[in-house]
């Protein structure tokens, strides 16, 4: 295996690790529903589960 023959300073460390950041991710607003989500992804309202702006299944259940 393979073993460091100096010590990697914080400083160098931390350097190296300044490309890893946590990112918000990029919301969308169904102009049906008015609901936020992921685009490109299924989403539900009130029991409905929508995708792209449709029903795309309905809440059969009695609430």
């Amino acid at each position: 295996m393979a073993h460091p023959k100096r010590k990697i300073s914080k400083s160098r460390r931390d350097k190296r690790r300044t490309h890893y950041k946590a990112v918000a991710p990029g919301l969308t607003t169904c102009q049906t529903t008015g609901a936020v989500h992921l685009p490109h992804r299924a989403y539900t309202v009130d029991g409905n589960l929508y995708y792209n702006g449709k029903m795309v299944i309905e809440n059969t259940s009695a609430a």
